[in-house]
C-alpha cells in the first residue's frame, strides 16, 4: 500500500469517527430538547388547564343562563310584576338583552375552546335570539306577556335537542378531554 492510500484510509477513518461522534451528540441533543419541551409543556399545562376549565365552566353557565326558563325566572326574580305589566315587546327586548349581555361578558373565553365548540355557542346564541323573536311574532296582537312567556317555554321544551343543548354537550365533551 502506498503512503497516499494509507493517509486516505486514516482520513476516512477519522471522518467516520467524527461523523459517528456528531451523530451521537446530535441524537442526544435532540432527545434532551424533546424532553425539555415536554417538561415545559407539562408545566404550562399545570397553569393553563385550570384556566381552561374555568372557561368551560363560564361558557356552560352562559348557555344555561340563556335558556328561556332561566331568563324568565331571572325576570320574575328581578321584577315580579313584569309578566303581568310588561308588553310582549318589553319581555322580548329583555330576553334579547340578556342573551347579548351574557355572550358579550364571556366572549373572551373563546380562546380556550376549539373553533367548533365556539361556532356551536355562536349558533346557539343566534338561534335563541331568532327563537325569541319568532315566538313573539306568532302571537296575536292582543296577547300579553304571560302568554308570551308560556308560549316560549312550551315551544322551547317541545323542540327536542336545541342548539343550546348541542353546544353544551360538545362543550362538556371537550372539557372532559382535559381531565
Amino acid at each position: 500500500m502506498s503512503s497516499t492510500t494509507t493517509i486516505l484510509l486514516i482520513i476516512l477513518a477519522v471522518a467516520v469517527v467524527i461523523f459517528g461522534f456528531w451523530l451521537i451528540q446530535y441524537s442526544t441533543f435532540r432527545n434532551e430538547e424533546k424532553k425539555r419541551l415536554w417538561e415545559l409543556k407539562r408545566e404550562s399545562q399545570k397553569t393553563i388547564s385550570p384556566i381552561r376549565l374555568r372557561a368551560y365552566e363560564r361558557l356552560a353557565l352562559l348557555l344555561e343562563r340563556t335558556k328561556p326558563e332561566h331568563m324568565l325566572m331571572e325576570l320574575r326574580r328581578n321584577n315580579p310584576e313584569a309578566l303581568s305589566t310588561w308588553t310582549i315587546m318589553q319581555v322580548q327586548q329583555y330576553l334579547l338583552q340578556t342573551i347579548r349581555a351574557e355572550f358579550d361578558h364571556n366572549q373572551s373565553q373563546q380562546v380556550y375552546v376549539s373553533e367548533e365548540v365556539w361556532d356551536l355557542i355562536i349558533n346557539a346564541r343566534d338561534q335563541m335570539a331568532t327563537f325569541v323573536i319568532a315566538m313573539a311574532s306568532q302571537l296575536p296582537k292582543d296577547a300579553n306577556a304571560q302568554t308570551y312567556a308560556t308560549t316560549l317555554l312550551t315551544a322551547y321544551t317541545s323542540n327536542g335537542t336545541t342548539p343550546t343543548d348541542k353546544a353544551l354537550e360538545e362543550l362538556k365533551n371537550e372539557a372532559k378531554e382535559l381531565m
